[in-house]
Formats: C-alpha cells, structure tokens, sequence
C-alpha cells in the first residue's frame, strides 16, 4: 500500500522520470503530469506502484489550473508536488520567439501551477512544494530569457515561503538549484553532467530534510558561492567571434 502521494509536473524529462522511478521505489504513489499522457503510457505501466497520467497545459494558465485542481481532488490532495517544467534554448541573434517561449513557460505556467498548488496546500493544511531551479539565476547570462526567469523562480519561491510561514502553516517551500544540468545534457558534457541516479538521489534526500534551498549534486554550492561574488568585469568579460561577412 501506498504510504503517500507526490505530484510530478512536468515529468517527461529524464529527470523527473528518474525521480518517479525513485519514488515508485519508495511505494509513493505518482500522480504524473505531461504533455502527451498517450506517449507516456509505457514509462507509467514499466513503474512498480500506483500511477496515474493527466495531461499538461503549461503555456495556458486557466487550463492548467482546471487540470491541478481536477488531480487534486481526485487524488485528496498530495504530500510533496514536485515543478519540473523549465525549457532552455538559445539562439545568439536573440529571436523574440525564443524568450517569448521561455517567459511562457518558465515564468507564466511556473507561477501559474505553483501559486495553484500552494493554495491547495493551505486548504489541506500541509505539503511540499519543490521546484527544479537551476544557478543560472544567480546572474544574467547568453540564455537571456532562460536566466532571468531562474532569478524569477527563486524569489517567487521564497515568497510562497513568506505566506506559508505568515499562515503558520507546516508548508515547505523547496528550491533545487541544479547546477547547469539541463546545458549540460544539451551539450552531451560529461565534465558537468553527473550522474541521473545521483541527482535524483540528493533531491529526494534533501526533500526529506524539508531543505529551503539546496545546491545538486553538492559540489556546486561552491561553484554558486563563487559565482555571486564574481565582479562585473570579470563575470561579464565574453570572447565573442567576429561576424563573418
């Protein structure tokens, strides 16, 4: 049986598919959000617990919200709701359509299931909310858009954190700042990329401790601690290729 359920939005990373695995290991019980549920039938049937598949509409805000609320009362609401939905592009003529795409969904459908879900929360009484964040939001960076919506994330978190302590309410609001890892899958690095198991692994674990903000894998919280003290000229120094004619 069951011994708790966990909402995954935005679950057909490889991320968040490793830590549903993770948690179906643990007999919690899945309620996973997706874009295509038809595409995602065979990764939910390969699970060894209970799981259940709803589609996602992350770029529309009042469709999202009717889907969450909908799971939700289906389910009698979650002990830990996990937002993965974050996209990452990058173009160096700087396309409107990129960070417009980006705003979309990193920001407006970010906002729009967290701000959801936290009023849920508050009506059940309790929960954890955890966000897959990224360092990148620490400062500006190429990836326009991208950056600006991390910083985003992480002050729109701590301010959910805020209300939940202004409600007294045993709400914990979890930011995973993961350390470049989606640049680094797109880039195929093994220099950046850590292993899958063990940055679900240390999320998982530092959701367990009700850790606020958490650095994965470890090692880059030394790298963000260097990264904010970085002075202007020489974090924004770029070696930019000349224009071939």
């Amino acid at each position: 049986m069951s011994i708790a359920t966990a909402m995954i939005i935005g679950a057909s990373s490889q991320l968040s598919q490793t830590l549903a695995k993770q948690l179906s290991a643990q007999q919690v019980s899945l309620v996973l959000f997706v874009n295509d549920p038809d595409s995602f039938s065979e990764f939910s049937q390969s699970l060894p617990g209970e799981v259940s598949v709803y589609p996602l509409a992350i770029t529309q805000p009042d469709t999202l919200i009717a889907q969450l609320n909908a799971a939700w009362t289906k389910h009698d609401g979650a002990h830990l709701v996990i937002v993965n939905t974050g996209v990452n592009e990058y173009d160096s003529t700087l396309p409107w359509a990129i960070d417009q795409h980006t705003i979309d969904v990193n920001v407006m459908g970010f906002s729009a299931a967290s701000q959801c879900i936290f009023k849920l929360m508050c009506e059940q009484g309790y929960g954890q909310l955890a966000a897959i964040n990224s360092i990148a939001g620490q400062r500006g960076g190429p990836n326009v858009a991208y950056h600006a919506s991390k910083a985003f994330a992480a002050n729109y978190l701590q301010g959910l954190s805020m209300h939940a302590q202004r409600l007294k309410l045993p709400i914990t609001i979890s930011d995973i700042q993961l350390g470049l890892f989606d640049k680094a899958v797109h880039l195929n690095t093994q220099m950046l990329l850590s292993p899958i198991d063990k940055v679900a692994e240390q999320i998982l674990t530092a959701l367990k401790k009700g850790k606020r903000r958490v650095y994965v894998t470890k090692r880059w919280r030394i790298v963000a601690w260097i990264n904010r003290l970085l002075p202007e000229y020489i974090y924004n120094t770029r070696h930019w290729n000349p224009r071939k004619k």
